[in-house]
């Protein structure tokens, strides 16, 4: 999400600190510039207006003009006004010792039914017994999938009855809630392809009989515009509480998210970010703000990999790679932790500074399909040749290549990426401590001059 605008907003202020003076003539010029990539971002005009006003206003006082870098303190001001207008999420209105319902509404498509299951289970690993149920009799098989949901998620779902309609299937759903002690009940509400006046009737009845702690709009970031408008509209006639952006992982403009707040002035909750149960991120204002900015997303790296990474493997992989022993063992280890992670593309763009390179990451090939391939190649190998590589010659490279059904360029090719990684770890060994940390400056230096992906796309040595 929002590559595309990081990738315009990172053109500008690369612009913007090679001047040596900040005029305000060119502060001018880089608002122009900045409207135009929010407005192809699809936000919505009054929100671009009002942001630009904004910046430009901070961007011309004296702190620019007494600042050291007025360039960094131009990015520091879009930075603070770009969390200003995507605001900050708050904690669900859940209480204790009480039944709170949540109600899940939005257009057909929209992702409701999926988004309902992924929150139930973010609640029940927060400790929370939850009941989920679903309202829509108007979509076929839509009752069925929140079953399905349910069975493969271990989420306690209400029973279907056929002859049931949304209202009767509510109340025996507050009564389950009740009988079970759950402390949340979520309703997932029919959707229409469009809004009509007996959809928001039908929502309304609902949240009357259930009086809900939430009243969560479902949207789907891909909409854009429609999704701001439609998010008025549920405003008003029902009163939503905040929202849920689905299929942010598939828009790269990012217009939806930078409007809703500002248009509906309802919070953004969670953002969906893939097809997983554990798919829900809760939204972070400072940290979209950073990844828009290209400045990364260090917090989410570390808790993705808090999450997903087996810490202990992860460090005698460390310990043997820094001792300067690494093998192709090591390699295989390196590859299924990374792969756990999630979108390798995406992460890669969470490091700080790699949103410059949107580019080189598509044109270079990393993907998780490619590092299944080459996991493959080295499941295909003995342990004796995965614990000495220089073994691999042409008949066994034969036989590697044909069992990971791939072509011995593909097993040479990973074979040369080995290599440069040993070379690597045998180097830090050398080097010491002082000698580590000088390396790390020049690469570090490489990285923010040039395209970090010249090894020729292979596998990325993390």
């Amino acid at each position: 999400m929002f590559s595309g605008l990081a990738e315009k907003l990172s053109a500008v202020f690369d612009k913007l600190t090679r001047r040596g003076i900040l005029t305000e003539s060119a502060v001018d010029e880089t608002m122009r510039e900045i409207k135009i990539a929010l407005i192809e971002a699809d936000v919505a005009l009054p929100v671009v207006k009002d942001f630009i006003a904004s910046v430009r206003e901070k961007a011309i006082g004296e702190q620019i003009v007494k600042s050291v870098s007025p360039a960094q303190m131009v990015v520091k001001i879009v930075n603070d006004a770009l969390v200003d207008l995507l605001g900050e999420s708050k904690p669900l209105n859940i209480e204790p010792k009480r039944q709170n319902v949540i109600l899940m509404v939005g257009l057909q498509g929209s992702g409701k039914t999926t988004s309902s299951a992924k929150l139930a289970k973010r609640l029940q690993k927060e400790g929370k017994k939850v009941l989920l149920a679903s309202l829509d009799t108007y979509r076929p098989a839509a009752q069925e999938q929140l079953s399905e949901l349910g069975v493969a998620n271990d989420l306690t779902v209400l029973p279907i009855v056929k002859s049931e309609n949304p209202i009767q299937i509510t109340k025996r759903a507050l009564a389950e809630a009740q009988r079970t002690l759950a402390d949340v009940l979520i309703l997932d509400t029919a959707g229409r392809l469009h809004i009509d006046e007996e959809m928001m009737a039908e929502v309304a009845a609902v949240r009357d009989l259930t009086n809900p702690a939430e009243i969560l709009l479902v949207a789907d970031a891909l909409m854009g515009q429609d999704a701001v408008q439609m998010a008025e509209a549920f405003k008003d006639k029902i009163g939503v509480t905040g929202s849920i952006l689905t299929r942010v992982d598939g828009d790269s403009r990012g217009g939806a998210a930078l409007s809703m707040r500002a248009v509906t002035g309802v919070p953004i909750q969670f953002l969906g970010v893939g097809e997983k149960a554990d798919a829900l991120e809760l939204f972070d204002a400072k940290r979209i703000a950073g990844r828009i900015l290209g400045m990364g997303d260090v917090v989410g790296l570390v808790e993705t990999a808090i999450e997903k990474v087996n810490q202990e493997e992860a460090q005698k992989v460390a310990d043997r790679m820094m001792s300067g022993r690494f093998d192709l063992n090591d390699m295989l280890s390196q590859m299924q932790q990374i792969n756990k992670l999630g979108d390798i593309k995406g992460i890669m763009k969470m490091i700080p500074g790699f949103s410059k390179f949107s580019a080189q990451i598509e044109a270079s090939g990393v993907n998780n399909k490619m590092i299944k391939h080459q996991e493959a190649i080295i499941l295909s190998m003995t342990p004796y040749e995965r614990k000495n590589p220089d073994v691999i010659k042409a008949a066994r490279k034969q036989r590697i290549a044909g069992g990971a059904g791939v072509s011995v360029n593909d097993v040479n090719r990973l074979l040369k990426q080995y290599e440069q990684m040993a070379d690597v770890m045998k180097k830090f060994k050398k080097m010491g401590p002082l000698g580590m940390m000088s390396m790390m400056k020049k690469m570090d230096g490489m990285m923010s001059g040039g395209n970090p992906f010249m090894n020729g796309g292979g596998f990325p040595p993390f």
